[in-house]
């Protein structure tokens, strides 16, 4: 069979496919929710991007057959709507990142593909139907996930300031820096949180891997902890639920710290009157245990926000940035870097497959490690493979080296292989530079002084 006769196959079964489409949506008038659901399941979405999504049957025919599936396992490597439909039908509120990539996919009209047109006549979005979609994208982001100091003018960016403070307890959070630079939390009393997260090094080490007890090396590359507490989950593979949870995971873990129980941690602690006398007075039911000291950790870490220039644009002060600045973040949108790099942490709200568009893998030219599974370390789902958590751009140009294997040190290369990889096409020097221009407003300050 050559290609014409295949292409001739997929036209003639267009009578059966071109079922799909003809949204119903306007039945659902008043329920902005149901009519994007409404409008996602007419266009065939699901077909591409859910993981139940079947083979039709041309998908197992010769020639054309391999593109349909690779377009199924690259449609649900980029976005899986099966979670973001199930809040849509249930009245909750959608992930930030399904909301940009969906808005997205209005506004450039990239969805569906012509090729998945051609054989499913009237799958693709009309002008109402991204009426629709950006309407209620806009709306979602202004209850749930505009920030409080943003300017009324970009309220309905995907990126958005700052919070000028989390809630936190003074006296919770003089301890947590105490006990965030103790050395007592490692077993040999030779490192601290700030070892591997030195507030002095925009909270890295600058380094692939860091260095635990007794020369050890972990298999990820230490994220900063600036800006953490805007994680929606902790760690590369999302282990950890929040920061407390997040503080007791290194002091345990033998390659890391090396203690054997938080109860060791806490007899060390003990030793210290002075250090006693304070949680007894903050924690004065509990004293020294595993909770206080991890509660402690995490209130000092609530603390550690970086406000840039950028922060102030999105405030209203538009002569914060530079003209070539926000060229850059334009591009940086144009090129579909805020739709996973979205919110006020600027990433850090969702998992994503690494390698979408070509094996990074096998471009990286070393074995599969166990830090390279990502997600699935935690849920064992094929699905998570080399899936992780996105990272901040906060402080971005301070904190290499980058991914979550560290191989990159420079921050073009970074974006090409992420270009590359995540978004496919080309991208030009031209265009880096001009993002590079962009991720150095995020920079941030903490306690007054610019991050070096």
């Amino acid at each position: 069979m050559n290609k014409l006769t295949g292409f001739s196959i997929l036209l003639g079964a267009t009578a059966i496919l071109s079922s799909c489409g003809n949204s119903d949506y306007k039945k659902y008038e008043g329920d902005r929710a149901k009519q994007v659901a409404s409008i996602i399941r007419a266009n065939g979405c699901l077909d591409c991007h859910s993981v139940d999504a079947q083979v039709p049957f041309y998908g197992k025919l010769p020639i054309i057959g391999k593109t349909v599936q690779d377009d199924i396992i690259d449609g649900t490597r980029y976005v899986e709507f099966s979670n973001l439909l199930n809040a849509l039908d249930k009245g909750e509120v959608v992930s930030q990142v399904d909301l940009a990539k969906l808005e997205h996919t209005a506004l450039s009209g990239s969805m569906p593909p012509a090729k998945y047109v051609a054989i499913h006549w009237g799958t693709n979005l009309n002008a109402d139907e991204k009426k629709v979609i950006l309407s209620w994208a806009k709306e979602v982001r202004a209850e749930h996930y505009a920030s409080p100091t943003v300017a009324e003018r970009f309220e309905n960016e995907p990126l958005q300031p700052l919070v000028d403070f989390l809630p936190t307890d003074p006296e919770k959070v003089a301890l947590g820096f105490t006990l965030y630079h103790d050395t007592r939390l490692s077993a040999d009393n030779t490192l601290s949180c700030a070892s591997c997260h030195d507030l002095g090094t925009a909270g890295v080490d600058r380094k692939q891997f860091s260095e635990g007890i007794n020369g050890q090396f972990g298999g990820v590359n230490a994220p900063t902890v600036y800006n953490s507490a805007l994680n929606f989950v902790q760690f590369w593979d999302g282990r950890a639920a929040d920061l407390q949870e997040q503080a007791a995971g290194p002091p345990l873990n033998p390659i890391e710290m090396g203690h054997v129980s938080f109860d060791d941690i806490a007899d060390l602690l003990k030793e210290d009157a002075g250090l006693v006398e304070i949680f007894e007075q903050i924690y004065p039911q509990e004293g020294v245990t595993e909770a206080t000291i991890t509660d402690a950790i995490a209130e000092f870490e609530k603390t550690l926000l970086t406000p840039s220039r950028f922060d102030k644009y999105l405030r209203g002060e538009v002569n914060a940035l530079t003209a070539e600045e926000i060229a850059g973040y334009d591009l940086f949108k144009e090129k579909r870097c805020a739709t996973c790099h979205v919110g006020m942490n600027i990433g850090g709200q969702s998992f994503e497959y690494m390698g979408i568009k070509s094996d990074y893998f096998g471009f990286r030219g070393t074995d599969v490690t166990d830090g390279d599974l990502g997600r699935f370390a935690v849920t064992g789902e094929d699905f998570d493979k080399h899936r992780f958590k996105t990272p901040t751009l906060r402080n971005v140009m301070l904190t290499y080296p980058y991914l979550h294997d560290g191989t990159l040190m420079d921050i073009e290369d970074a974006i090409r292989v992420m270009h590359e990889f995540q978004i496919g096409g080309e991208i030009n020097d031209k265009e880096v530079a001009g993002i590079v221009t962009f991720l150095h407003t995020l920079t941030g300050e903490y306690e007054g002084q610019l991050l070096q």
